[in-house]
């Protein structure tokens, strides 16, 4: 396998989450500080949006340009205006079982968001079969996908007619055929994901993001590795890190080469609030990305 040396080119984050490329700029949030950010490859960051009643995660883009952030403990699809202020796009909190997490726009401006089936910020809470939950683009929200194992990353196909689903609670990666009016058929495990170093028992995907061979790059934190996997499980590519978990990547760059990923010390919202030592990594890559994100 190739041997990677990534650097980092954001420092000080509480804890990045939800990386997207969109419009020549890499965005996230840093969930538990609050805000969501727009950087350029050199980590030139500036404040989009402050979610100070809740916690950001997933981003997108309707197709007029309008940025979405999915609120997670108030269960909430959030949506900025023009005059950059956030208002509530769609309330997912009478179907969401857990905390809403990880999302994907669609180019017509479908969302599909995951709902974890427990609640993030509590630890040992009841824990519930996931869901992926469909906002149309009118607002309403629906279940597309039922009894998914805390469905985490969401990514879509360059032609729109495949999702693909990191379950974190089941270590694989589940696709969907997506039909014209959004819903969801013909579920199949995309990969089966499989443990890299000894001792560890599982491989849970967190977030994750498509290249245009169809392989997937995917953050496993309980491994410490970002790899990238084909579709069946074939793993080719891996990238280590010592004492801290990656949580989610995205392929950028003007070219699409570059891997950004969003590293931690740890998922405890007090733990990383304290030390504020999450960060931006990023590498180079020979296959670049596709798809949304």
């Amino acid at each position: 396998m190739t041997a990677y040396a990534p650097r980092t080119i954001i420092k000080g984050l509480a804890f990045g989450e939800g990386p997207r490329w969109h419009d020549g700029a890499l965005w996230f949030s840093d969930m538990h500080g609050h805000t969501v950010m727009r950087s350029t490859v050199d980590g030139d960051t500036t404040t989009v949006a402050e979610v100070t009643h809740d916690e950001p995660s997933g981003l997108g883009w309707l197709p007029d340009g309008r940025l979405l952030v999915v609120a997670m403990e108030t269960g909430k699809l959030l949506r900025q205006e023009p005059d950059g202020v956030l208002v509530e796009h769609a309330d997912l909190s009478a179907l969401a079982r857990g905390s809403i997490n990880d999302m994907i726009v669609a180019a017509d401006g479908t969302a599909y968001v995951g709902d974890m089936g427990a609640r993030l910020t509590v630890e040992g809470g009841e824990r519930v079969p996931g869901q992926s939950i469909r906002v149309a683009t009118d607002g309403s929200v629906s279940c597309a996908a039922d009894d998914l194992a805390s469905p985490n990353g969401h990514i879509l196909t360059d032609d729109g007619l495949t999702l693909i689903v990191a379950e974190s609670g089941a270590s694989r990666l589940t696709a969907f055929d997506v039909h014209d009016d959004g819903t969801l058929a013909n579920r199949r495990t995309y990969a089966d994901l499989v443990p890299e170093k000894q001792g560890v028992r599982f491989a849970p995907p967190d977030g994750i993001c498509l290249d245009t061979e169809g392989a997937v790059w995917v953050s496993d934190p309980v491994g410490a590795r970002v790899f990238r996997v084909r579709e069946g499980g074939e793993v080719t590519d891996s990238i280590a890190f010592d004492g801290v978990i990656p949580v989610a990547c995205v392929l950028g760059g003007d070219d699409r080469r570059t891997l950004f990923m969003c590293v931690a010390a740890h998922w405890r919202r007090d733990i990383v609030t304290a030390s504020r030592t999450g960060r931006i990594d990023a590498v180079e890559v020979a296959v670049p990305g596709a798809a949304r994100p």
